[in-house]
């Protein structure tokens, strides 16, 4: 299996979500050693926003792209080959402002390629979207300071964060996601101790 390893925080060794990813790989590694990895940064070395070079490309059919066009979608190609050759993907990020910090979002404009990761079922567009991307699994690594961010409970409906990446891996054809989430980052002290000590093992669980 080839498992694509992806940080999104801006910071290093302060970084919390780095070290999810880690303790992730360190598991993976000691029960499938055979399994390949591969580094995808785009916190500390962004991704470059897309541009209007960029969709004027994406957006035509490749026999008409011109080089022009081609170039504009260097990167863009590179990011969608390097998700349709491997398996796996594992996206440790942070939440800032609720959200996914800006490097992942315009990770994700640079591979929600029409035609590339999903389509329109009908060719127009309907609002029936088919993802591309088949038999891949996910697991979003999360941190933040706060807590209350799951589905019903008391912030769930500004978490923007895990519930968006559920949504655009599940519309490029990830079906298979799993969510471990590390909270109360602010609070420091025995409750984020507890929070710390519950997700590391359910981590180190992951078959």
């Amino acid at each position: 299996m080839k498992v694509l390893i992806i940080n999104a925080s801006v910071r290093n060794e302060r970084s919390y979500s780095r070290k999810l990813t880690q303790l992730f790989v360190e598991n993976w590694k000691t029960k499938y050693p055979l399994d390949v990895f591969t580094y995808r940064e785009t916190g500390i070395d962004p991704i470059p926003n897309i541009n209007e070079a960029w969709i004027a490309g994406a957006f035509k059919k490749p026999a008409d792209r011109t080089e022009e066009n081609q170039k504009a979608l260097e990167i863009s190609n590179e990011l969608v080959q390097e998700l349709k050759e491997h398996d796996i993907y594992v996206i440790g990020t942070p939440m800032y402002n609720w959200n996914i910090p800006s490097g992942l979002k315009a990770y994700i404009d640079q591979v929600m390629r029409i035609n590339e990761t999903w389509k329109f079922r009908s060719g127009v567009p309907d609002g029936d979207y088919v993802g591309l991307l088949e038999n891949k699994k996910a697991f979003i690594l999360s941190a933040r300071g706060d807590t209350g961010y799951g589905e019903n409970e008391k912030n769930g409906h500004i978490n923007f964060q895990t519930s968006y990446l559920k949504h655009i891996f599940g519309i490029m054809g990830v079906k298979d996601i799993r969510i471990f989430s590390l909270d109360n980052e602010e609070f420091g002290g025995e409750i984020f101790e507890k929070s710390k000590n519950t997700i590391f093992s359910a981590i180190q669980s992951i078959e």
